[in-house]
């Protein structure tokens, strides 16, 4: 479809619409032995758009949404939509600060909390002036002085649709951590991230084009398919993966398990029959992986159509052993981020092997170089990806950052977040990494990713972070950061000579050091920040 016939969606037009096609008794949200059926889901979440305009929130302010992977998690942002606010995500292991930090920068008028948030909450929110309405999500009835029960939100009303006239230029946020900075917002209209969204499934085949095509292959096909987000809905994954089934009339299925539990997840699988698992990446299909290869026949996982992650590298070798558990089942290794959609994909089946970090290019991508030269196919030579059409609008109140990374380029306007790849001579791409944490040691450019996955491919390393440190010699050197596979001895000068059989000599790390913090958030994305400062205080480094 051309960018100028596509029609403004709206995603709380497309919830009204659909919830009159589906069979009331339909599940859309599943947490343990809790099931919300489609029909409860849609005038609850109705209820709450009402409840939280009584309370002063307006079309386009905020809400902050502060909890883990719960029903609530959806339901809410179904208010969002229909209330026209727009979606605030909120990383819950930030400390109070950096809560602050995002609802304040936000601009949040309303805050929806888990009750195992309250003392966080409670500490700022003197300072929080902006903010009209505390809602918070209790599992015991009880609540917050200053905050009103969600329950009684929920449950306050007929029911009934606002009947409100909504807008393909409403927005919702995602604030992306990044490896550098503080988060950033980014802006999102509706019509835009519902075509991103689009385009992805139109390379699979048709899809509904129109409001009515939709609700007619509803009528014809019925409810959508089960998802597991098994990474945070606070994350870009979750939460896009999860919107891709609600707005097809599915279910979302949400774990209880505070943290990556695999058990669960296959167990999740087994009696409900689940089709598409969320992830991000080895962090979590290495334990999935784990708890099959140790239970074999546990499971029944005939259920399964696809894995799909997106954020981080995903192994060749661990989708192959997933494979071996699920043939009928397709890897999907989706290069995208917060900043646009659909810069490539990576699928893998037991048909068939795919490098590690290669990826077909989006039909409308571009590679540029630093000079904003479009690279040429299997020169080799590493360039920045870019999306143009259907990308944000910018990071909120941030215009030189919005600048940087939303540029005009021979007159058109792409998404260029930072990513680095090289182009293959078949139009393929290799990722290299962010161009934020590329290390330069003695002039040489080095992508930490493709040196983590040299190291990952050694059986006695579970996880690994590359990073650069200060050196008078290189400028900075080469360092890794490893996590030993259970029962594994470590020895630095092993793996040293395995990464130096694997790539160019001045790539293999001067130091490995055994990591003793957290490699990851629980988003499953790297927390380079934190392993660097590991790493120079290991090392003594100042």
């Amino acid at each position: 479809m051309r960018e100028e016939d596509i029609v403004g969606w709206n995603y709380g037009d497309i919830l009204d619409q659909i919830a009159t096609v589906l069979p009331g008794d339909a599940p859309a949200l599943i947490h343990g032995e809790r099931i919300i059926s489609w029909k409860d889901m849609t005038a609850r979440s109705n209820n709450l758009a009402r409840a939280l305009r009584a309370r002063g929130a307006e079309a386009g302010d905020k809400v902050a949404f502060y909890m883990r992977n719960r029903p609530e998690y959806m339901e809410t942002l179904a208010a969002a939509f229909k209330g026209r606010l727009t979606h605030v995500n909120v990383n819950y292991r930030y400390k109070a600060d950096e809560v602050f930090y995002i609802f304040d920068n936000s601009d949040a008028q309303t805050v929806v909390y888990g009750s195992e948030f309250r003392d966080t909450i409670a500490q700022i929110k003197d300072k929080l002036t902006k903010v009209g309405t505390f809602v918070e999500v209790s599992d015991d009835g009880t609540v917050a002085d200053f905050a009103v029960n969600y329950e009684t939100l929920v449950k306050e009303g007929d029911g009934s649709p606002l009947g409100i006239e909504r807008s393909g230029d409403d927005m919702l946020f995602i604030y992306t951590g990044g490896t550098t900075g503080m988060p950033k917002g980014v802006m999102w209209t509706h019509t835009a991230l519902r075509e991103a969204q689009l385009a992805a499934l139109r390379r699979l085949g048709p899809v509904p084009e129109t409001m009515p095509a939709l609700l007619e292959a509803l009528k014809e096909a019925g409810p959508g398919g089960r998802i597991i987000p098994a990474c945070p809905l606070m994350h870009g994954t979750g939460l896009l993966t999860a919107m891709g089934h609600m707005m097809n009339g599915g279910c979302i299925v949400t774990l209880k398990a505070a943290s990556m539990d695999a058990e669960e997840i296959w167990q999740t699988v087994d009696k409900h029959q689940i089709d598409t698992i969320a992830i991000v990446g080895d962090a979590f299909a290495k334990p999935l992986l784990r708890e099959l290869d140790e239970n074999p026949g546990k499971y029944d996982l005939s259920s399964i159509v696809t894995l799909i992650s997106s954020g981080v590298m995903w192994s060749t070798d661990v989708k192959k052993g997933l494979l071996k558990h699920m043939p009928q089942a397709i890897m999907t290794d989706s290069f995208g981020s917060s900043e646009g959609l659909g810069f490539g994909s990576s699928l893998m089946t037991a048909d068939g092997e795919i490098q590690t970090a290669k990826f077909q290019i989006g039909e409308t991508c571009k590679v540029f170089d630093e000079e904003d030269n479009e690279v040429v196919p299997g020169s080799g030579k590493p360039g920045f990806i870019a999306i143009p059409g259907n990308i944000p609008v910018g990071y909120y109140k941030d215009e030189e950052k919005t600048a940087k990374t939303f540029r005009t380029v021979g007159g058109v306007r792409y998404s260029i977040p930072g990513d680095w790849c090289t182009v293959e001579e078949d139009g393929s791409l290799t990722l290299l990494g962010r161009g934020s944490v590329c290390i330069n040691t003695a002039g040489e450019k080095v992508y930490p990713e493709e040196i983590e996955e040299a190291l990952k491919t050694h059986p006695s390393v579970e996880d690994a972070l590359v990073i650069g440190v200060p050196d008078e010699k290189w400028g900075q050197a080469v360092t890794g950061i490893v996590k030993m596979a259970n029962g594994s001895e470590f020895c630095e000068d092993t793996l040293r000579a395995h990464v130096r059989g694997q790539l160019a000599g001045y790539k293999t790390p001067k130091r490995i050091l055994i990591g003793t913090v957290p490699f990851r958030a629980p988003n499953g994305k790297a927390d380079y920040k934190g392993v660097t400062a590991f790493a120079k205080e290991e090392l003594g480094i100042g």
